[in-house]
């Protein structure tokens, strides 16, 4: 076997240029000298954070949810007592993925310094503070709280997703993304069902019951915060991740450091670096080919977020030809948290089965799904719903409601697809530059769920749907180019010693 040579890349990494002649037949984590009990510890701080970020966001998604209608019933109240309110829940959510957007860059920094659960507990608390400021909702406080959720979310779920991968390994980035989602997506069965209960009949919503709302909503959010305080700092040891042919510990700290054709990026010192260096890792990640091509499904994602969280079930509300469509927005939530949920359970139990075959059959899945899902909203519900109510019909037929129920699983489903398998696949990418992977994925999400906010009230049914077709396709196809070449190299097997 020949001697290693290295050669200076940018940010101060070294890259090795050769490479052992026997390749292996494929990258799995090896079993040697594996410690059951901190396999044990990893999975338990997988399933703690999932159950954390579970009451989180039942508590903020409910909040979004209602928060137009809260503040609408806020204004009439007003009016009744002759005063004045003026305050939006689209440009409270506008101003929350705008700062988003920009305090993703923030993160990787914030993470270096105080680490991923601090960085997690110190992105939840504005949470808390958004939903208590609407118990009693002023202007001025809610657009200020918006503007810090924007700030927390940005830390929040870049540590999430740094924690996430410390807590993986190749074999269970999979598994545990899966079993992550699922948790988190049971916020959306129980938001709804709260909101489908305690609001069936109600058409304004009065202080008295904004206030038991709220409160409510507020304290779940507070237990969720303080779970975060239960996670453990995982024991990472070099045995976990030797392959079985390699003896010494250089060569054994070699595994999952794979060539960059792998596409797998190594920053050896990325845990030892200060926040200038993480923002820089971040600048340097976002010119690289696989970034720039997964940018593409990261910018869909925030599309169809922007449209399954807020569009939709305004459309839905504004189908007047549908039988009391207010009561349907719960059950078409309900419905959609119930895709989200059985699609990442399945892709958690099965991921290393998955794995084997390629994370493409998954998204193809997903692609299947939204663009069924986009097909028959378009024929279901009025071009004008977006903008305004109508009694008139989709393209070809009378809006149903059980139709439209359909459509929101169909788009759970779907995002629960493309959201897992871009979990999965940053994380093996991106095994020591995870916090500014996640960074820039969730600022790319944003930013395009922020520019859908802006337009979604403004634009017809037809071309809002005919802009998420587009990126769909688009960004499938930049996924599979990446999963293709990523595990092309895989069956290779060639690794950097």
């Amino acid at each position: 076997m020949t001697s290693p040579k290295t050669e200076r890349t940018g940010l101060g990494s070294v890259r090795s240029t050769a490479f052992v002649t026997r390749p292996i037949t494929s990258v799995t984590t090896p079993r040697l000298h594996h410690n059951q009990g901190k396999m044990e510890i990893k999975l338990l701080n997988v399933i703690l954070m999932g159950f954390a970020f579970m009451f989180i966001f039942t508590a903020f998604q409910t909040c979004s949810e209602i928060e137009q209608r809260v503040l609408k019933s806020a204004e009439q109240e007003a009016k009744m007592h002759n005063t004045t309110f003026t305050a939006s829940g689209y440009n409270s959510l506008a101003i929350i993925y705008s700062v988003f957007a920009a305090s993703n860059w923030l993160g990787p920094s914030v993470v270096s310094v105080i680490g991923p659960k601090y960085s997690m507990l110190a992105g939840a608390i504005p949470y808390c503070l958004f939903i208590a400021s609407l118990i009693q909702p002023l202007a001025a406080t809610l657009y200020i709280a918006s503007a810090l959720v924007g700030v927390g979310a940005g830390i929040l779920w870049t540590a999430q997703g740094n924690f996430l991968t410390i807590n993986s390994d190749p074999d269970t980035i999979a598994r545990n993304s899966g079993i992550f989602w699922a948790l988190l997506q049971f916020s959306l069965l129980f938001g709804n069902l709260y909101v489908f209960l305690q609001l069936e009949g109600v058409s304004i919503i009065s202080d008295e019951y904004r206030y038991i709302i709220y409160s409510v909503l507020t304290v779940v959010c507070v237990i969720g915060t303080l779970g975060l305080l239960t996670l453990r700092k995982p024991k990472v040891s070099v045995n976990n991740a030797c392959y079985p042919l390699q003896t010494t510990v250089d060569q054994c700290d070699s595994y999952l450091k794979v060539h960059d054709n792998l596409h797998i990026i190594n920053s050896k010192n990325a845990s030892e670096e200060g926040p200038w260096q993480a923002f820089m890792r971040s600048i340097h990640l976002l010119t690289t080919k696989e970034m720039l091509l997964l940018s593409a499904v990261f910018a869909y994602t925030g599309l169809e977020l922007t449209f399954f969280s807020g569009v939709y079930p305004t459309c839905i509300g504004n189908a007047r030809l549908i039988h009391d469509p207010d009561r349907y927005i719960g059950l078409a939530g309900i419905f959609l948290g119930i895709g989200e949920i059985i699609g990442g359970a399945f892709f958690g139990i099965f991921g290393k089965k998955i794995l084997r075959h390629g994370r493409d059959p998954v998204i193809l899945v997903g692609f299947i799904s939204h663009a069924a899902a986009f097909f028959l909203i378009f024929m279901n519900i009025p071009s004008i719903a977006p903008i305004s109510a109508s009694e008139t019909h989709g393209y070809l037929i009378e809006p149903s409601a059980t139709l439209a129920v359909a459509c929101s699983f169909l788009l759970g489903l779907g995002d629960s697809s493309f959201n897992t398998q871009i979990y999965s696949i940053l994380g093996f990418m991106y095994t020591e530059d995870s916090a500014p992977a996640f960074a820039l994925f969730k600022f790319v999400q944003s930013l395009f769920a922020a520019i859908a906010f802006f337009y979604s009230g403004h634009v017809m049914l037809q071309w809002q749907l005919l802009v998420l077709v587009i990126s769909l396709f688009f960004g499938t196809l930049c996924f599979f180019l990446v999963e293709w070449s990523t595990s092309k190299m895989a069956r290779q097997g060639y690794i950097s010693i």
